[in-house]
């Protein structure tokens, strides 16, 4: 019996981290980086907040829908395989500001 609780309690935490969100600068260091440091193919630079002007201008769900259909040069998912919506709004926070 004590066996199937600690399983029980094992299994519960996994899934509750899974639902968690990402930190914005944590998913912008392991996906977003390579392009939005340095602008490539067009990216708008992190923290250059006259190029995230227009485009947060359009609103978060239109962003979060451009990132997971891919946009120019950007795959679909961006570089983020595991990221939610969540994850990815924290990463435009993070790159917009």
């Amino acid at each position: 019996m004590k066996k199937l609780i600690a399983l029980a309690a094992v299994a519960s935490l996994t899934m509750a981290t899974n639902v968690m969100a990402q930190d914005g600068e944590a998913v912008y260091q392991k996906a977003c980086k390579t392009c939005h440091e340095m602008g490539i193919a067009g990216a708008p630079k992190a923290h250059d907040a006259a190029a995230w002007e227009p485009r947060m201008g359009k609103g978060m769900d239109a962003l979060i829908g451009s990132v997971k259909t891919g946009m120019n040069a950007m795959p679909p998912g961006g570089m983020c395989m595991d990221c939610s919506d969540e994850d990815l709004k924290a990463a435009i926070e993070f790159m917009s500001k």
